[in-house]
């Protein structure tokens, strides 16, 4: 749980720690979202179009990033900006690492807000989705 009074800019927040992706998890993605694009659940598929395997869904990581901003928000602020980019493609077995950075911690129109600058790598330097949130506390 953040506290406002506490957040410095450059503060590094805690990571949230994703177990690491399934072909199960892939395939419950792809019947929850309606993707159900075979490059996500068929490795025949994946290996015909020149990839080692199946790839997971990018919203599957969005929605990695997506939990970790409420998690910090937890009952302290609401999400007012959620947007990422994605970056390098997440296979079965990579173990998701969200990170945030505070960018910016203000005051306007006497409401309190900070920036976050997101990351998610499955491994160091390895950045598979980046973004922005901002939250606005009680």
């Amino acid at each position: 749980m953040l506290i406002y009074e506490e957040l410095k800019q450059e503060q590094s927040l805690q990571p949230l720690i994703k177990p690491a992706v399934t072909k199960v998890q892939l395939v419950k993605y792809a019947g929850a979202s309606g993707d159900f694009n075979l490059l996500h659940t068929d490795d025949a598929f994946a290996q015909k179009i020149g990839l080692s395997g199946v790839i997971a869904h990018g919203m599957l990581v969005m929605g990695f990033l997506g939990q970790y901003v409420n998690e910090l928000a937890s009952d302290q602020a609401e999400v007012t900006l959620f947007r990422m980019r994605f970056g390098a493609m997440t296979r079965p077995g990579d173990q998701i690492t969200c990170t945030a950075i505070v960018e910016k911690v203000y005051e306007e129109a006497g409401k309190r807000y900070v920036s976050l600058n997101l990351t998610a790598e499955k491994a160091p330097e390895k950045v598979v989705g980046s973004g922005q949130a901002v939250l606005r506390f009680h």
